[in-house]
């Protein structure tokens, strides 16, 4: 019967194999939470802008070499991400100045606060002196 001999095989291998998969503790063995959720977040968006400047440069650079060399397309192509990177930095100004802005209101209305308050204290202390 050596014709059998591998279909043997074949179903120990089979086996094992299901017992492999039987070992439910094993899935978290290597730390790995990885779903397909709709909880998915990215990454920050960030991760560039944080050289948009340098980036900015390197483009347009880049298609100043292509312009160079003759390759309009490229240089275009290349002048896109330029002004991509460009828009990034200006919304990155636009960011900070409204931040800037928010805190001098903040700043404004306490000292407002504080000098009301002062006015409130003296006016209670002129009537209870009187």
């Amino acid at each position: 019967m050596v014709t059998f001999r591998n279909n043997n095989r074949r179903n120990n291998f089979r086996r094992s194999d299901r017992n492999f998969k039987s070992n439910v503790g094993d899935k978290n063995k290597f730390g790995s939470n990885f779903s397909n959720s709709d909880n998915f977040q990215r990454k920050s968006s960030g991760r560039n802008n944080l050289n948009a400047s340098k980036l900015h440069d390197k483009y347009n650079n880049l298609a100043r070499e292509a312009l160079s060399t003759g390759d309009k397309i490229l240089s275009e192509n290349y002048f896109q991400h330029a002004d991509h990177f460009k828009r990034i930095l200006n919304d990155q100004e636009e960011i900070k100045k409204a931040r800037s802005n928010n805190l001098a209101d903040t700043v404004e209305k306490k000292i407002e606060l504080t000098d009301s308050l002062e006015k409130n204290d003296k006016t209670l202390a002129d009537k209870s002196l009187s």
